[in-house]
């Protein structure tokens, strides 16, 4: 049955047509070949519409290898300020960092990911934070899978200890538990390579047989 009331395509910029281009005939590479993505943002607040991201911090990489050379810093315009969140990440307005707008940021940060996995600690945070300044600028919601290491370190626990589990893990107890140097804690780029090492060494846990699947390690 022909439908009439065809949705039309929607006049995205290039950028954007780009970015979701690279998920067309997605193949489910091996764990170990997988690109991944730990990223991380400094906020002024918690608060999905009213608050705005002042900093993004991404470090990719492949198997065990984080080339922290090529990792990403962005600091963000800021047009709303929180005096009560600068205790936290010391990001000023009169701060010298280089910044760009919003949209920069986009472009910048979609091409850094590509289509790789994200990883980030209480990753729903950051998705919809993300996904609010998309939508601010009449784009979609980031493709991208996502893994939270919060949830994925209670999976490397094990079972004889599943009642005792914490429901919510803050970054330092990780590494506390992982013994994950705190360097940079509290900046984007300084948790984004934590939350990395954390990532990696959870995954190490939990592929001692070298046979994890993908619907173990995304929740499925």
């Amino acid at each position: 049955m022909i439908s009439w009331f065809k949705k039309h395509k929607k006049d995205y910029p290039d950028f954007w047509l780009a970015y979701l281009d690279r998920f067309k005939n997605e193949k489910k590479t091996p764990i170990g070949e997988t690109r991944f993505v730990a990223f991380d943002t400094e906020t002024t607040g918690f608060d999905r519409k009213k608050d705005r991201i002042l900093s993004i911090g991404a470090v990719a990489f492949v198997n065990k290898t984080i080339p922290v050379n090529q990792s990403l810093e962005l600091y963000l315009e800021q047009d709303i300020f929180n005096p009560d969140t600068v205790k936290i990440h010391e990001i000023m307005k009169s701060s010298d960092f280089e910044k760009i707008t919003e949209l920069e940021a986009i472009k910048v940060f979609l091409d850094y990911i590509k289509n790789a996995i994200l990883v980030a600690h209480h990753a729903n945070f950051d998705k919809t934070m993300m996904n609010e300044m998309l939508s601010r600028h009449g784009l979609g919601k980031l493709k991208n899978k996502f893994i939270d290491t919060g949830v994925l370190f209670n999976k490397s626990k094990h079972k004889i200890y599943q009642e005792s589990l914490k429901k919510h893990y803050f970054l330092d107890d990780l590494c506390e538990e992982l013994n994950v140097p705190k360097v940079d804690r509290h900046t984007a780029n300084g948790d984004a390579l934590i939350t990395a090492i954390v990532f990696l060494k959870i995954l190490s846990r939990l592929d001692k047989r070298k046979n994890l699947k993908w619907g173990y390690l995304l929740g499925k």
